[in-house]
């Protein structure tokens, strides 16, 4: 792709990731971008780096724009691998060029490159460089998600520069957030937004709203939001705000989730009657196996989902490994305003729905108890408790839910 201008003289110079399906452990099946922004003004400004592997692409794009030795400024938002490890190879083009990065920033580069060489100017929120007919203002976002996290808002422009906020993993040859819902679909661009947040950014909900907060503050509204990854937003900049605060704010739907994995299929044969005495008590149900489906895909809808059952089998009397792995993921990303229970199979000794428990506890969740158990392969009266179990869990999550 061409560079892409945004608004006058300010410029999409990034590049497109269709390939990349696994993002430090976090499964991308729709790719990525690494966005970057060039600004054409009296002092010409790059806003954030991108990634290594594409340093190439986006030196072409700036090229095609401006001699790159013609650089005064570089903002660095975010000093993540995937933002800024084609720093050293921009910066051999313009070695004049100011960076302007948040204190704990600068800490963390000095530890990946040799920043000796460059000239630097710590910022701080509130902090403003005027370029010539546009002037900066930094806003420091500190965990949002890194400790060096700030955003760069363009007064004039209106465009606010929001590294990890408000983006998502999305390659796609539309630039533009109308663009991409008119050739693919808004609905797929709201769930990458909503993916993107569960298994990035759910910890830090409360940072969010202190952020939105800080940008109100300032009277900052901006027409677009320009993210480090994925679609840009022009036609509605404001809709992904109120989305964010949103689930910032623990939203969820009147929904249960069941997520299990089974040895020899007793636990999975146990998900069938719970399911349906969810259903039939009247609450959406969605039924999820761990060992099918990808973790991110485990995680958004465990966020979107009001209250979740997880099936184990017992093995070893502790929790069966994909169940661990499932809780210790959710267990980081820090859930708030969701309720949990536990059902399983065991065979000569039980302990993996008590452990379920444990761990829902050190989470904070609230809890249905005391849990399901059965030995071995479920019998007729075995699945009437389990449909029972369903439903008594779908009548307290309906309660549950009117707390929010």
């Amino acid at each position: 792709m061409k560079p892409v201008e945004l608004k006058k003289d300010i410029f999409w110079v990034g590049a497109i990731d269709w390939s990349v399906r696994d993002f430090h452990g976090y499964e991308t099946p729709r790719g990525t971008t690494y966005n970057n922004y060039l600004i054409k003004d009296r002092e010409i400004t790059l806003v954030d780096a991108v990634k290594y592997d594409f340093a190439d692409i986006t030196i072409k794009h700036i090229t095609s724009l401006v001699n790159p030795s013609q650089i005064k400024h570089v903002v660095v938002n975010h000093i993540e691998n995937d933002h800024v490890t084609a720093i050293d190879r921009i910066m051999a083009l313009c070695p004049d060029a100011t960076i302007h990065i948040t204190e704990r920033g600068k800490k963390g580069l000095d530890r990946f490159f040799d920043t000796s060489r460059w000239k630097f100017h710590l910022v701080k929120t509130g902090d403003t460089l005027n370029i010539g007919d546009n002037t900066l203002l930094f806003i420091e976002t500190p965990m949002l998600h890194w400790p060096d996290s700030m955003m760069t808002y363009c007064k004039e422009a209106e465009i606010l520069f929001s590294q990890d906020g408000f983006g998502q993993h999305l390659a796609s040859s539309a630039r533009f957030d109308d663009d991409f819902s008119a050739c693919v679909s808004s609905v797929v661009l709201e769930d990458a937004v909503v993916d993107y947040y569960a298994n990035i950014l759910m910890p830090f909900g409360q940072l969010i709203l202190d952020a939105v907060s800080s940008l109100q503050k300032l009277g900052i509204q901006p027409k677009v939001i320009a993210p480090d990854h994925g679609i840009i937003w022009r036609k509605s900049p404001q809709q992904v705000v109120d989305s964010y605060v949103a689930m910032a704010s623990g939203k969820a739907d009147l929904r249960a989730l069941i997520i299990y994995d089974t040895m020899w299929k007793s636990t999975e044969i146990m998900s069938v009657p719970i399911s349906e005495g969810i259903m039939d008590e009247g609450v959406d149900c969605r039924v999820l196996k761990l060992r099918d489906t990808p973790m991110n895909v485990i995680i958004k809808e465990f966020w979107k989902a009001r209250g979740t059952l997880f099936g184990t089998p017992t093995l070893n009397n502790i929790m069966y490994p994909t169940v661990a792995e499932c809780l210790t993921h959710i267990r980081g990303l820090r859930p708030r305003n969701r309720m949990a229970g536990a059902f399983g199979s065991y065979g000569w000794g039980g302990g993996a729905v008590k452990e379920c428990y444990d761990t829902f506890t050190k989470m904070g969740l609230e809890t249905f108890d005391p849990g399901l158990q059965i030995v071995y392969k479920p019998s007729t009266e075995d699945e009437e408790k389990c449909y029972q179990f369903g439903r008594d869990f779908a009548a307290k999550l309906k309660e549950y839910h009117t707390r929010f």
